[in-house]
């Protein structure tokens, strides 16, 4: 497996780091997956349609260049499809084989309409919203757990 956890903003809190490095070992069995950070845009002061649509835009062009023409990009927001665990492991097997996966996660505004319209898919954890920090450790163990799944190998249900 090749992937790529596409985010915005990085981690300043060290249980957050640790824990993302954590899954991030633990997936080195299964294949490649890096996490590539692309700054976030400051929010303003007096946030307004026009503010927030300048910093996701702003943001959006940041992750665009980070993917490549042949790369399946997954948007994982809030309206996505949902899977069980089972059944993201068995999507995220099947779509390997298309090319590298880039699962994108947006900042504290979301991702802009360009990501979305780049985007192969979209996929949710949840309807709840999730600090970004936190979803990156949902999505890796998530990861891991779809990787010990196609394995064949035990996990917690």
């Amino acid at each position: 497996m090749r992937a790529v956890l596409l985010c915005v903003g990085r981690l300043k809190e060290k249980y957050w780091r640790d824990a993302c490095e954590e899954y991030l070992k633990r997936l080195t069995r299964y294949g490649q997956v890096e996490v590539v950070e692309v700054p976030d845009a400051p929010e303003p002061a007096h946030p307004s349609p026009g503010a927030n649509a300048q910093v996701l835009q702003t943001e959006g062009e940041r992750i665009l260049a980070k993917i490549r023409p042949d790369d399946v990009v997954i948007a994982l927001a809030v309206e996505g499809r949902t899977y069980t665990s089972e059944g993201f492991a068995q999507h995220v097997e099947r779509i390997m084989q298309r090319g590298r996966l880039v699962f994108v996660i947006g900042g504290s505004l979301g991702l802009s309409p360009a990501v979305y319209a780049r985007a192969d898919e979209r996929v949710s954890f949840s309807t709840l919203t999730f600090p970004h920090q936190m979803m990156r450790v949902v999505f890796l163990e998530q990861l891991y757990r779809a990787c010990r799944i196609a394995s064949g190998e035990p996990y917690h249900k």
